[in-house]
């Protein structure tokens, strides 16, 4: 989901050691979380002023099937979708220094979550259902058009759908960001500023700091 960008935003707000850190390491940066929580939005921003490449798995699985989310999943079905899905994240992981940002159910399926976790660093981003469901229906106004996952409206779903996956995003995520009331600059700050962090507790480069 595309959320409003309000202000500029630097990497002087953010954790300085990012840029050195990221010269020795190789890691990615994953963004996981239920529909219409900001990934595209927060993952364009850090590819943008991080300079780290930016790959969305819904807009590959488009690609690779030449049809749009909805439409697909509407002709062959949700298994179908996510094998497809499988084999893009299955790609996108084995690359370096990339900015991932993931379709909301790939927490259901294992294998995925094992790629990912690989050799990557993931990110819950989390949103009430309220506001998924405000945001969802400003999508649907303006043309966008989400499947349901389990056949009533996907807007009605989502209460149901966050109680079933929140315990999936919390045993694959390293560490979480609410977007309510966060505009993307801000989440976006805070990711880096936690994943510097992280990275610097590598032993690797504690050991290199002595």
């Amino acid at each position: 989901v595309n959320l409003p960008i309000s202000r500029p935003w630097t990497l002087k707000n953010a954790h300085g050691l990012f840029f050195v850190l990221m010269m020795r390491n190789s890691v990615n940066i994953v963004l996981i979380g239920y529909r219409c929580c900001g990934k595209t939005t927060v993952g364009s921003l850090l590819s943008r002023d991080l300079g780290m490449e930016f790959l969305d798995t819904d807009r590959l699985i488009e690609e690779e099937t030449g049809l749009p989310v909805h439409s697909y999943v509407a002709q062959k079905g949700w298994g179908a979708f996510r094998a497809v899905e499988r084999g893009i994240v299955r790609s996108v992981a084995s690359m370096d220094k990339a900015v991932i940002a993931t379709g909301g159910g790939v927490v259901t399926d294992m294998e995925s979550v094992r790629d990912l976790k690989k050799n990557g660093w993931i990110a819950w981003l989390m949103a009430d259902a309220a506001v998924i469901r405000e945001r969802m229906r400003d999508q649907e106004a303006g043309g966008s058009m989400r499947p349901p996952l389990s056949g009533v409206d996907a807007a009605d779903e989502v209460d149901q759908i966050l109680w079933e996956r929140r315990p999936l995003y919390a045993r694959a995520s390293d560490c979480t960001f609410s977007t309510d009331g966060h505009g993307p600059r801000q989440v976006a700050t805070e990711i880096v500023a936690a994943f510097s962090r992280q990275l610097a507790d590598r032993p690797e480069e504690k050991q290199r700091a002595r």
